[in-house]
């Protein structure tokens, strides 16, 4: 009954005002983008270019030489840790008056002299173990000659020396990446990463790892972290109308060597971060510094 009442009314006094609302009307063929606009528009935007790179690395072999900071944070912790720590029981394990105890006291000595001095080492208390090895020559000599410590090998390897930019074991302290010496699309012969386009049907981290493989040989036995790459470069000097896109990979190198396929490639350098910069392009270096460490 409402609903009756609320009709007629709705005639009675909005008949006027309703009859200016126009109807909803469909979408017809007109409505809908020609396919002349379509083609045209896709002619002037083609389909980017895809490229996959790869950043491989080769870890710190050796730890960081600390600084002179450093040092001092560290011998000076070491001199509390020497003044607090308790006496080592040496009659407990050296009976008292044997060769070893006065060999360990020798040590004890000389481990003091770096901790605190010479100053304080011709303070300590046992002085007769020097006159004690004295009375025993050829024990003496044997003490000495086995008490020489160990000299660890250099920090600096040969090929540091000989400037050898292709030996793995250059820069033990710090990361060094791959880099290729190539041509570019344009013939120009650059230095890169190594990369190449992507095929059809091909997932990215697939073709990081071909262009590897085919670019620097099978003699290496790396691993690509992930299969997301960990930052996209885009060529802002490139003379193709098509935009390109390079997706970069990091990867590891466990053994092995690269050897360059003399098609594309034609040199490669195990390089730090510091040395790539001058190699590269200004807009290359711009666009993969930051994926780059410093270490």
């Amino acid at each position: 009954m409402w609903a009756r009442n609320a009709w007629s009314s709705c005639g009675r006094h909005s008949r006027v005002r309703c009859a200016h609302v126009r109807p909803r009307t469909f979408a017809t063929v007109a409505d809908a983008p020609s396919s002349s606009s379509t083609s045209s528009s896709s002619q002037n935007d083609p389909s980017p270019i895809i490229n996959a790179a790869v950043i491989l690395n080769r870890s710190p072999l050796i730890t960081r030489t600390p600084s002179n900071f450093e040092r001092a944070y560290y011998a000076y912790h070491a001199r509390i840790r020497r003044a607090l720590f308790n006496p080592f029981p040496d009659e407990f394990y050296f009976k008292k008056g044997s060769l070893l105890e006065d060999r360990f006291a020798l040590e004890e000595k000389e481990r003091e002299r770096v901790a605190f001095g010479s100053t304080h080492s011709a303070q300590l208390k046992d002085s007769s173990a020097e006159a004690d090895l004295e009375a025993a020559p050829a024990f003496s000599e044997t003490v000495i000659k086995d008490s020489k410590e160990e000299r660890p090998m250099p920090r600096t390897h040969e090929a540091d020396i000989k400037g050898d930019v292709q030996s793995l074991d250059r820069k033990g302290e710090r990361n060094i990446y791959l880099l290729l010496q190539g041509q570019n699309a344009a013939g120009k012969t650059v230095w890169r990463f190594p990369q190449g386009e992507l095929l059809v049907g091909e997932l990215l981290h697939e073709a990081a790892s071909r262009e590897l493989h085919d670019e620097c040989g099978p003699n290496m036995d790396t691993w690509v972290v992930s299969q997301n790459p960990i930052g996209v470069y885009q060529p802002s000097n490139t003379s193709s109308p098509s935009q390109t896109y390079v997706f970069f990979y990091k990867a590891h190198i466990l053994a092995g060597q690269a050897i360059p396929n003399g098609k594309n490639v034609l040199n490669f350098a195990w390089l730090t971060k510091e040395e790539i910069e001058p190699r590269v392009d200004q807009d290359y270096w711009s666009g993969i510094r930051d994926m780059l460490s410093d270490f």
